[in-house]
């Protein structure tokens, strides 16, 4: 069996796609990943033996840009439903399925649909699908009614992807003799999605309306060592506190790295500071703070006193799972949802609003580095479960 795995996103939407492959190559199937030309995510699935089909822009330099407009959402949007035709399309010839992931696939079912294969739409959060009893998320378009109820909400969101994707998809599907689409989100997530997220940390059943099929996450086991110097930092003193927002710019907080260090310190920590697309770096020369670069976290998390993050699905699993406290800081899509489930769940706290200050920082590490909250994480670090990967890729070879 062979399968086409795709994702256009960042670390957290490309890292799950190489644990999948990684699971299906074990179990006999052969598995290739579209994913962004970045060479860190290269250099990720190569390290995991997974063949790389790049498509689309390079995300770091999309997100990093200066100066980004709402506008730049319809100029990416028809750049990437092409891409699904001119790169995915090819890279699908031969297989059996294509799992679609990431940043709204628009054109993956319809390649799936051309070359009579099966299609699998992946989401590695709740945060997106229809609900009777949750908002959409914000979305670039024309702006809902101020008095608008839930499903008034939920019609302006299919509404708002309708123009971002809609003539792009539709140009393509005639060209390739396929009828329209008058609903684009809902034809892309289909009525059964699967939710690649642990079941602890993402209850969807009081989330979405949809018939989700709930694998587990997809984990990209890591055996790299630790740096030597960064092994040196850490036996040099207590477990330091660890501080990264790995894809985010944090163009909205400039000062994220001094403020992070200060709040740290504040509480007598070591700091641990993770570079990310940030950049952040140590504000002196103190011995109490040291930088890394992109390492192991599923080894490195389980040396740290705390981990201070964006709020990522991906960073809120490793460190859920390494049984860390988390202190989350989150952004925007589905950040602030991980913050509030790792308040709820006890093995953390949430940072209110996505611009740090020295005190605002250092009251939410005071929860974190509780002992009560680091057993709570302990105890359901102990209840998570690490065969996502390998449920899904069972999953693929049985319908197969």
């Amino acid at each position: 069996m062979r399968v086409l795995l795709m994702g256009y996103g960042s670390r957290g939407d490309v890292e799950p796609l190489a644990g999948l492959a990684v699971a299906l190559r074990e179990l006999g199937a052969e598995a290739r990943v579209c994913a962004p030309p970045d060479e860190e995510f290269a250099e990720l699935l190569a390290r995991a033996g997974v063949p790389h089909v790049p498509f689309g822009p390079s995300v770091r330099a999309l997100v990093t840009r200066p100066n980004p407009v709402p506008e730049d959402a319809f100029k990416l949007a028809p750049e990437l439903v092409a891409a699904h035709f001119d790169t995915v399309a090819p890279a699908a010839e031969g297989c059996d399925a294509l799992v679609a992931s990431g940043l709204m696939p628009a054109g993956a079912r319809s390649v799936a649909e051309k070359l009579g294969i099966r299609y699998v739409m992946a989401c590695f959060h709740p945060i997106g699908l229809p609900s009777s009893r949750f908002p959409p998320a914000a979305r670039p378009g024309r702006p809902a009614p101020a008095d608008a109820d839930l499903p008034t909400l939920w019609r302006v969101d299919a509404e708002r992807v309708n123009a971002l994707y809609g003539e792009a998809l539709n140009t393509h599907r005639a060209a390739l003799g396929l009828p329209p689409v008058d609903n684009v989100r809902d034809h892309v997530l289909t009525d059964r999605p699967w939710l690649a997220a642990d079941p602890g940390l993402a209850p969807w059943r009081e989330m979405t309306d949809l018939d989700l099929v709930q694998t587990g996450a997809w984990l990209l086991p890591d055996t790299r060592p630790l740096p030597a110097d960064l092994v040196a930092f850490l036996e040099a003193g207590a477990p330091p506190v660890y501080v990264g927002f790995g894809s985010m710019a944090m163009r909205g907080a400039p000062d994220a790295a001094r403020v992070a260090v200060e709040a740290v310190r504040a509480r007598g920590r070591r700091v641990l500071v993770g570079r990310g697309w940030a950049d952040l770096a140590p504000v002196d020369d103190r011995d109490d703070c040291f930088a890394v670069g992109e390492v192991n976290h599923q080894a490195l998390f389980r040396r740290v006193a705390a981990v201070v993050h964006h709020g990522g699905a991906g960073t809120t699993t490793t460190a859920a799972v390494a049984g860390v406290p988390q202190v989350v800081v989150p952004q925007f899509v589905d950040q602030p949802h991980w913050a509030a489930r790792v308040a709820e769940l006890g093995i953390g706290a949430a940072h209110d609003g996505p611009v740090p200050t020295v005190g605002s920082l250092s009251d939410a590490l005071a929860t974190a580095l509780t002992p009560e909250t680091r057993a709570r994480a302990a105890a359901v670090a102990g209840a998570m479960r690490t065969d996502g990967a390998t449920v899904a890729a069972r999953l693929l070879l049985d319908a197969a």
